[in-house]
């Protein structure tokens, strides 16, 4: 396990927003250096794990990577998007031969544990921008303060193609190789939907569709989302309720080296049980008070994304749903975008959280049945389908 310290000014001054209706405005968004990299992963054969239940694990896997990397690097800050079955984070040059080891890790603690294959790759900018792409980065803040990386440029989907054709990879470490989770957890059950339906949209440009084009469907997009008296957040007003309940122990519990792992069961159980007592008392343990801390938690998800197009979790009600699929079919055959939705019951979450107390914890939301996953499936339909009809 290689760990290094990047010095404090290693990253840009990336342009801060608030007002998510705006994640397409190319003004919000800077170049990344010329001698970053982009650490892509991916989970192969996700719709076979999806099929199988096993979709929460898959969500695992893609948080994993990012925790491995930003611990690696002891920089939580780096700008990352998770993608339900996957992840992308970008590294400094002077993070790279850290980076490409909690990487190696990963992928092998994944086979080990998780029983996934994740290609893991470590993609130059240079060749990315030599392939006629970009990366630009956006930092969206919450009401906590957390702020969530936003990419743009094509450059990230075309890294993760590459990746998927065998380029830059990282090969998986030694067997019995275990990368830094700390922080990684998933205990929080699935999350029903209060409107009535959890829907996964992807949304990515068009062949014909310009960039002001775009930016102004996307907006559209998002505010279709909310309605009088609705909030398409899938975390409830006042945030999930605790409850004691021990399922999802184990699988974080594996994410501690074997000797550790009895002392980590025993702990994530108190933790649990510790912050079902703080909700129902409203007593404060320390500085963790655990009403503030799920009050957090919606503020903190990552329910909504821009990843080279526009990618959201959220919950809606029927006519919600019927009207943003109007819109996108209309955008679909103008040329300005290409989209898949799907659609499930409930959400789920997975997080990392550093420590109680801290109010820099982030949550992971996807649909909880194949989510980002299955609308990527039926996007890439629709360009299939595109490209046979102009052929």
């Amino acid at each position: 396990m290689m760990t290094v310290a990047l010095p404090p000014d290693v990253l840009p001054e990336f342009p801060v927003f608030s007002e998510f209706a705006d994640v397409a405005n190319p003004s919000h968004y800077l170049r990344l250096p010329d001698d970053w990299l982009l650490a892509v992963a991916d989970v192969v054969s996700s719709r076979t794990a999806i099929a199988g239940g096993n979709y929460k694990t898959v969500n695992m896997a893609g948080a994993s990577v990012i925790t491995a990397v930003l611990n690696a690097l002891g920089r939580p800050d780096l700008p990352f998007v998770f993608g339900g079955d996957g992840a992308t984070v970008a590294i400094p040059e002077s993070g790279e031969m850290a980076a490409r080891q909690a990487l190696a890790d990963s992928a092998r603690w994944i086979a080990d544990e998780l029983q996934l294959e994740m290609r893991v790759a470590l993609v130059p900018l240079s060749a990315v921008r030599a392939a006629g792409f970009d990366v630009q980065v956006s930092l969206f803040r919450t009401g906590t303060g957390l702020a969530y990386a936003m990419f743009s440029g094509g450059g990230s989907a075309w890294a993760e193609d590459q990746m998927k054709q065998g380029q830059f990879a990282v090969p998986p470490s030694p067997e019995g190789a275990q990368p830094d989770l700390h922080g990684l957890s998933c205990r929080w059950s699935p999350l029903p939907s209060h409107n009535g339906n959890v829907v996964s949209i992807i949304v990515t440009p068009g062949k014909r569709g310009a960039d002001a084009t775009f930016s102004a469907l996307v907006t559209e997009v998002v505010a279709a989302t909310a309605s009088p008296g609705h909030t398409p957040n899938p975390v409830p007003v006042n945030g999930p309720a605790p409850i004691v309940d021990f399922s999802g122990v184990e699988t974080e519990v594996r994410t501690h080296p074997e000797p550790e792992r009895r002392r980590a069961r025993l702990l994530a159980r108190a933790s649990i049980v510790m912050v079902w007592l703080s909700y129902k008392t409203g007593i404060s343990l320390g500085r963790f008070n655990a009403r503030r801390y799920v009050r957090e938690i919606r503020q903190n998800t990552d329910f909504r994304k821009f990843d080279d197009g526009l990618k959201m979790t959220v919950d809606i009600d029927d006519m919600g749903l019927r009207r943003i699929e109007a819109m996108l079919s209309e955008a679909a055959e103008r040329g300005d975008c290409y989209f898949g939705v799907h659609r499930q019951d409930s959400a789920l979450m997975t997080c990392i959280v550093p420590g109680l107390g801290m109010t820099q914890h982030m949550h992971f939301v996807d649909g909880a049945d194949g989510g980002y996953a299955r609308a990527a499936v039926k996007m890439k339909e629709m360009v299939a389908g595109s490209e046979a009809l102009n052929a």
